[in-house]
């Protein structure tokens, strides 16, 4: 079975460049699309995949820079080359820094343009390849992203993952921090020890401690039995604490003691017992305006911090937003096929999503319910 042609599109609103671009990428054994309307080229990378996009800089009503900025939103893996005269080239540089591959400098001769898309189109198949390498190396788990930032945050908690080290994620509410700590316990030696996990902020701080640590028989009023607490039901594996800044601070003083020496008492016993667990801590704080108000404590804030890892909100990912929303409507479709028109996906990618993953989950779900 042969390959199929290399898919390009070229838009430009002088005719006849249009032509005769078309004619030369053609005989070099290109697919290509011509359009001299750049309004009109805007919906085709919402239905259809191109590898290389040729944009002329100077057009009208949409220029080349607000084409650029388009592509990258809409068809994030084409490669885009500006077609510039030579008073633009200050312009096509600018566009090199947004995410162009490069710029083709009028006037051109036939084989002259054969080679630029072939190079460039050696350089869409590399980083192709390096992006997919790069994704198994990093193998994101159920944390789905093509965000560069979060890709690099995987990446470290990767490399991070079969240590004992602490780790501090920080984020806001809806995020995926859990995600990202399940991902670190599942890639460390850990792995088939208990994941056990902890809402600092569910629970009074005696009841907490009481959670954390376990009691014995009579240590408070219904205190009717010995207690595991969860740091013993997680010993061997790892113990991740949500919303850590809700901390009490006498809670805070018992777990820098677990961190420094592996060892704490259960309440209303004097017995000191010994831990071999790793901590993973999680908030959607701003821990140093609680260091500085006092109500965090700074040597617990740098035991627990010896790794940071900040796990971005949709808003600042929105290459993210067609990823998830699409494993979403598939999550909650079951057997019916679902398909998000062009239209819904840029209103889903317009919105500030202050709920992040969580709210878009949620939408998703009570769009495919409504839609059946």
């Amino acid at each position: 079975m042969s390959n199929p042609l290399p898919q390009v599109i070229i838009i430009d609103d002088e005719p006849h460049i249009l032509q005769t671009m078309g004619i030369c990428l053609e005989s070099a054994g290109f697919s290509v699309t011509l359009c001299e309307d750049p309004e009109k080229a805007v919906p085709l990378f919402r239905t259809r995949k191109f590898d290389l996009a040729f944009v002329d800089l100077k057009m009208s009503p949409i220029d080349g820079l607000r084409m650029l900025e388009i592509i990258r939103r809409d068809s994030p893996d084409t490669t885009v080359i500006l077609i510039t005269a030579h008073g633009s080239i200050d312009t096509a540089i600018e566009a090199i820094k947004k995410g162009a591959y490069h710029y083709l400098l009028k006037p051109f001769d036939f084989k002259e343009l054969q080679v630029f898309a072939q190079k460039a189109l050696e350089y869409h198949a590399l980083v192709s390849e390096v992006q997919s390498l790069r994704e198994k190396v990093i193998d994101t788990g159920s944390f789905l992203t093509r965000s560069k930032e979060m890709l690099d945050v995987l990446q470290l908690a990767s490399q991070v993952a079969d240590s004992s080290i602490t780790v501090l994620i920080e984020g806001e509410s809806g995020t995926g921090k859990e995600l990202i700590a399940q991902f670190i316990h599942a890639k460390s030696s850990r792995a088939e020890k208990p994941f056990v996990k902890v809402n600092c902020a569910a629970l009074p701080s005696t009841l907490l401690e009481s959670e954390l640590f376990g009691h014995v028989k009579g240590a408070f009023t219904g205190a009717v039995r010995d207690r595991q607490g969860r740091f013993e039901v997680a010993h061997g594996g790892t113990i991740f604490l949500d919303e850590i800044a809700e901390l009490d601070p006498s809670l805070q003083v018992k777990l820098l003691r677990v961190i420094q020496h592996k060892e704490f008492e259960r309440l209303g016993d004097n017995a000191t017992r010994r831990v071999d667990v790793r901590i993973i801590a999680a908030t959607n704080r701003n821990l140093a305006k609680a260091l500085a108000e006092g109500t965090f404590r700074e040597d617990l804030y740098y035991r627990l911090s010896a790794v940071r890892l900040q796990v971005l909100p949709l808003r600042e990912r929105l290459e993210d937003i067609p990823l998830l929303a699409k494993h979403f409507a598939k999550k909650w479709a079951s057997t019916q096929s679902i398909r998000i028109a062009p239209e819904t996906m840029d209103i889903l990618r317009a919105y500030s999503w202050p709920g992040n993953v969580r709210e878009l989950e949620n939408v998703m779900e009570r769009a495919v319910l409504l839609a059946k």
